[in-house]
C-alpha cells in the first residue's frame, strides 16, 4: 500500500488524545476522524486537531486502520467490527477481555490478512536497552506495577489492566507462553479485582508478578535474573542497573523509542500496514496476554 494511510480514532478519553496526538503528527497519516459515544468528548478532540466527528460507522467506511481506544470491555467488540470492515486495527491493550473475543480477532485478521498490533509499549523499553540481543533466557523474573486508585480501567480486572504488560513482557523474554499459571486477586474499591498476584511457570523458570491499582505511590519494576547476572529496571524513573556481561545501555530513557513509545509504537503499526515490516506486538501474543490474565483472576475462586 502506497501513500497516505487513512487512520480513524475510536474513544475520546485521555489515552485516546495521547493517539490522536500521534496520529495528527505523523507524516504518513490522514487523520480520518474520532468517534465516542460521547459526541462532546469527540467534538473537543476532533477540533483540536482539525479532524471531523462520525459515527463508528462511517468512519470504519472511510479509514483504512484504526485506533481503537475506547474502554477496553469495548476493544474485543469493536475491533471485531474493524476488522469485518476491512480496518486494520492498532488495539490499545487488552486486545478484548474475553479469550473468546480474541480468538476471534485473530482468526478474523489471518483471513482477510489485515494487520493487527496491541499497545503493549513496553517492549520498546527492551529493545531500548538491548535486551532483545541479549542470547539467554531468564531463569527468574519479578515485576511489580502498582498506581494509585482512579477509576479509569476499573471497568476489568488490575490484572487485564495493568499486569498486562508484565504478563507480556515475560512472553517477549521467555519466548513461550506459559506451562502453569497460578494467581490470586482481590477486590478493594471496585467490582473488578484492584489487587493481583501470580507465578507463570516455564521450563526451568519462573516469573512472580504483582499489580495494585490502589497503592499509595505509582511504582514499574522489573528484576530479570539471567544465568550470568542479574538485571533491574526501573519503568517509571527509566534507569537500569546489572551485573551481566551483556552491552546493555544504560541511558535507554534518551533513546527516542522510549522516550517516547507511544508515538514509536504508532509508527511501527504504520509502517507494518503501508511497507509490510513487523508490528510490535502481534495479535497471537495479545490474546496470550488475555487468557493469562483471565487464568490468573480464576486460579483462587
Amino acid at each position: 500500500m502506497a501513500g497516505r494511510l487513512k487512520v480513524g480514532l475510536i474513544g475520546a478519553g485521555v489515552f485516546a488524545g495521547y493517539h490522536a496526538n500521534k496520529l495528527a503528527a505523523h507524516p504518513r497519516v490522514t487523520f480520518t476522524g474520532v468517534t465516542d459515544l460521547s459526541v462532546t468528548a469527540a467534538g473537543k478532540l476532533a477540533q483540536i486537531h482539525d479532524a471531523q466527528v462520525m459515527t463508528l460507522k462511517a468512519l470504519l467506511e472511510t479509514s483504512d486502520a484504526v485506533v481503537i481506544a475506547s474502554p477496553a470491555t469495548t476493544h474485543g467488540e469493536i475491533a471485531i467490527q474493524a476488522l469485518r470492515s476491512r480496518c486494520h486495527c492498532l488495539i490499545e491493550k487488552p486486545i478484548a477481555t474475553t479469550a473468546e473475543e480474541a480468538a476471534k480477532i485473530v482468526a478474523l485478521a489471518a483471513s482477510e490478512k489485515l494487520i493487527i498490533q496491541i499497545g503493549h509499549q513496553e517492549r520498546l523499553v527492551l529493545r531500548a536497552i538491548g535486551i532483545e540481543d541479549v542470547g539467554e533466557r531468564p531463569v527468574r523474573l519479578e515485576a511489580v506495577r502498582n498506581s494509585v486508585y482512579s477509576p479509569r480501567g476499573t471497568d476489568t480486572s488490575v490484572t487485564m489492566d495493568l499486569m498486562t504488560h508484565d504478563i507480556d513482557l515475560c512472553t517477549a523474554l521467555m519466548g513461550q507462553a506459559a506451562e502453569r499459571v497460578e494467581g490470586s486477586s482481590g477486590c478493594v474499591r471496585s467490582q473488578h479485582p484492584d489487587m493481583s498476584w501470580a507465578r507463570l511457570s516455564y521450563a526451568g523458570a519462573a516469573a512472580f508478578l504483582e499489580s495494585s491499582r490502589v497503592a499509595e505511590e505509582s511504582e514499574r519494576r522489573m528484576k530479570i535474573t539471567y544465568p550470568s547476572g542479574v538485571v533491574n529496571i526501573d519503568f517509571n524513573a527509566k534507569t537500569l542497573m546489572h551485573s551481566t556481561p551483556f552491552d546493555l545501555n544504560a541511558d535507554f530513557g534518551d533513546t527516542d523509542i522510549a522516550r517516547d513509545s507511544l508515538g514509536a509504537a504508532t509508527d511501527i503499526f504504520i509502517r507494518a500496514v503501508l511497507d509490510g515490516t513487523p508490528v510490535l506486538v502481534s495479535a497471537e501474543d495479545g490474546a496470550l496476554a488475555v487468557r493469562t490474565a483471565i487464568d490468573i483472576d480464576t486460579a483462587g475462586q
